[in-house]
Parts: C-alpha cells; sequence; structure tokens
C-alpha cells in the first residue's frame, strides 16, 4: 500500500506530512515519559522483523495480485500503540529513504495509511478492546483478523480519499474503491491469520509481554526481560529475509492491481509541471542507496538499519529522560 508521489499532490502531501509528524513526536513523547526502557531494545528487533517480512509478498488466489503484512496491530499487541507506531513509522522512512519503496512526498500519506489506522485506530478500538489474554487459539485469530482488516481497510479508504483531494491523476474515488475495498479485504485476512500465529507463539512462551501491554500499571517493564523473545525475533528476521525472500509473489500488490485494473499500468505518470516532484525525485535518488531491493542482502542490511536507527532513535529520548531531573535542580 505504499504510495507513490504522482498520486498525491503537493499540498495533500503537505497535510498528511504535518499530522504523521505530529502524531509520531507525540508518541515519541509518550514512550519518553513512560517506564519503558527495556522495551527499546524490542522495538527495533520488532521493527526489522515486521521490515523483513513487509518483503514477503503472497499470492491473492484467483485475482493476480499480491499482499504483504502490514504489522501495526503486531506491534501495538506486543509494543503499545505509541511504541509501535514510532517504531513501524521508522520502517517506513528507511523503506522510502534506502530502497525507494513508496514517494518521498507521500511519506507522510503512507505513514498515516499504515501505522497511524493500525496502531491508532484498529488496535485500540478493535484489537484491545475484544482480545482479554489468556485467549484460545480461535479468539486470537477472529480478533487478529478483524482488527488487520479494519486497519487495512481505513487505510485503502485513506489512500482513495488523499488520492481523490489531490485530484492530479484519473482515479475516480468510486471506482479506486471498488477494487481497493476487496484486495484489501483479502490481504487484511491474510495478514490476521499471520498475526495470530505471531501472538499465539508469544501467548504461550511468553505471556506476560502481553500482559505488560494489556496492564501497563500493574505490571512494570523494568521487571520483565525480553532476551530470549528479542532473540527469538532476530532469527526469525534473518531468517526471513535471507531465506524465505525466494517465495514472495512477483504479482503486484493491491494499490498496484487496483490502479492497473483502472488506467492499464501500476503507476501514474508524475506530473512534469511541478517542480517539487522532480526535487523529491532527486532527493530519494541520492539516498536510496538500494533501489527496490536490488541485492539479496536488501531486507538483511535493511532490518540492521531499522534496529540501528529504532536504537538510536530511543536512546535519544531515554538519555533527554535521564537528564531532565538535573535540569530542573
Amino acid at each position: 500500500m505504499h504510495m507513490a508521489d504522482a498520486l498525491v499532490s503537493p499540498v495533500v502531501a503537505g497535510v498528511a506530512g504535518i499530522i504523521s509528524g505530529a502524531l509520531v513526536v507525540v508518541a515519541a513523547k509518550k514512550i519518553k515519559n513512560s517506564q519503558t526502557e527495556n522495551i527499546v531494545p524490542l522495538m527495533g528487533v520488532m521493527g526489522a522483523f515486521i521490515f523483513a517480512a513487509q518483503m514477503i509478498n503472497f499470492s491473492i488466489p484467483g485475482t493476480g495480485s499480491s499482499g504483504h503484512i502490514v504489522g501495526g496491530v503486531l506491534l501495538s499487541a506486543l509494543l503499545g500503540p505509541w511504541a509501535a507506531l514510532v517504531t513501524l513509522a521508522s520502517v517506513l522512512i528507511i523503506q522510502c529513504l534506502i530502497f525507494a519503496d513508496g514517494g518521498l512526498m507521500a511519506l507522510g500519506c503512507n505513514i498515516f495509511n499504515m501505522a497511524v489506522c493500525a496502531c491508532l485506530i484498529a488496535y485500540p478500538l478493535i484489537f484491545k478492546p475484544l482480545m482479554k489474554y489468556p485467549a484460545s487459539l480461535g479468539k486470537i485469530i477472529w480478533v487478529s483478523v478483524l482488527a488487520c482488516v479494519v486497519g487495512l481497510e481505513l487505510g485503502a479508504l485513506a489512500v482513495a480519499i488523499e488520492t481523490e483531494a489531490s485530484g492530479i491523476t484519473a482515479l475516480p474515488m468510486p471506482r479506486f474503491l471498488l477494487f481497493m475495498t476487496p484486495i484489501h479485504l483479502a490481504i487484511g485476512i491474510g495478514e490476521g491469520l499471520a498475526t495470530a500465529a505471531v501472538l499465539y507463539f508469544v501467548q504461550k512462551y511468553k505471556p506476560e509481554l502481553l500482559m505488560q501491554v494489556r496492564q501497563p500499571d500493574s505490571t512494570s517493564s523494568d521487571n520483565i526481560r525480553f532476551g530470549k523473545v528479542i532473540l527469538v525475533f532476530a532469527a526469525l528476521a534473518l531468517l526471513i529475509g535471507g531465506a524465505f525472500s525466494w517465495i514472495a509473489s512477483s504479482n503486484p500488490d493491491g494499490l498496484e492491481w487496483s490502479i492497473y485494473h483502472i488506467i492499464g499500468e501500476t503507476e501514474p505518470a508524475v506530473s512534469a509541471s511541478d517542480k517539487i516532484y522532480g526535487i523529491a525525485q532527486n532527493i530519494q535518488n541520492a539516498t536510496a542507496v538500494m533501489p527496490d531491493y536490488n541485492t539479496n542482502l536488501a531486507r538483511i542490511i535493511g532490518g540492521i538499519v531499522v534496529v540501528l536507527v529504532i536504537w538510536v532513535l530511543s536512546g535519544l529520548l531515554q538519555y533527554r529522560k535521564k537528564i531532565t531531573p538535573k535540569h530542573h535542580e
């Protein structure tokens, strides 16, 4: 669901960027003011895991399309919605800048459509009220599927609204939604099943991780050690990135598939009349050292970069948090 610059106008891109940026800043402050020092390494490794998992597109039978997990609901269930937002936004930023996955102008839209809709809407309004631990596998599955479907459908709706508001493409909103809605329903079901599998595994082998998220006031993260979980997810990220990339579908994703069925190509041409598109493209060309994941090690390298970026950002937040009391003395 990574939008390209050709879908958004500078005004829509700017508004989405301001909204998404403001929410990420709020999320960073929430993390800074909470007792979550021990969760920072888990944020990094989960970010790497989601980065690797997003590279594995699965085919949607009978459609000629494919989809990949977004990971917002899963991250929120393990980290809490604010830490999940920072983690997923970091993944999307790295995908955009280093791998040219999604447009630079459209970055704010992509953060809102994929991270905000899942972490700050689907998780707190759907997943959290319905899920009570310990839960049966059946309940974990249906709640996860429901939350993931809602998150993806909201994201698909946001894509259509942003495209319509931009008014620069031949993608009429009703017809666009006619294709976007059913294909992302199928993708949401697939993501929900994958999310449920991970959550069932965590509940079985590290249930206190889930309880800490559900009851943050009664279970301090200082009393929980994430070492084994971090090692497991780090190993899974390496395994997915290094060993399973060959199973990824080459079919267009849900957004590209929807666009193709309307205009006959997977991505509209970028407007040549506005210099801002050229500036954004030039910046992205300069930063994208591995465009389109053009190396077999891209998934592993990307995962490592995700970990480093999240650890550095979170480390700066925690450093500022520790020196703040001295400043007030």
